[in-house]
């Protein structure tokens, strides 16, 4: 299973795919768009979901994950990121991505085992986990793949309680 991971910004929305062929997982292509800072407000968003359109082109996930905000610092945060997140979901509906929503304490958990671990942190476990030494990689982008994983590691143990029920039918 493939799995696209986002955590949605205006200055850098961070994207990750991870791959799981059933025995570890792997990092396809991971990175930011980062929209040019002095455009308009609109351009900004439409950069944003084109860029994310070309990614899920080109690599076509089978699933994506994307960190839900629980809280904003304020107000105007929070409406922009909003709109931020109303372009990713456009962009993946036209692709007809099904999407699965995690809280950031869930990612965090899922990665470091911590709810309310740091950013630092998260990079750390999720370049352990997915055997990376890239000391350039932004931590918008380990946010994305730490939700790609989060969501990994979630669907795997669906499915084994899934094969464990059907079993118990049998």
């Amino acid at each position: 299973m493939r799995v696209l991971g986002l955590d949605p910004s205006l200055q850098s929305t961070g994207f990750g795919i991870v791959e799981n062929d059933g025995e570890k997982l792997q990092a396809i292509v991971y990175g930011t768009i980062k929209p040019e800072s002095r455009a308009e407000f609109h351009h900004r968003l439409n950069e944003i979901r084109t860029e994310l359109e070309k990614i899920i082109g080109r690599f076509s996930p089978d699933e994506v994950a994307i960190e839900n905000p629980f809280y904003a610092r304020n107000v105007r945060t929070a409406i922009s990121l909003g709109q931020v997140r109303g372009a990713v979901l456009v962009a993946l509906a036209s692709r007809n991505c099904p999407l699965f929503e995690y809280s950031a304490l869930e990612i965090k958990k899922a990665v470091t085992g911590y709810g309310q671990a740091e950013k630092d942190q998260v990079q750390r476990m999720v370049k352990i986990l997915l055997d990376l030494e890239d000391e350039r990689m932004p931590l918008d982008a380990s946010d994305a793949l730490a939700a790609a994983i989060c969501h990994l590691n979630n669907r795997r143990l669906e499915l084994r309680l899934e094969e464990n029920h059907r079993k118990e039918k049998t």
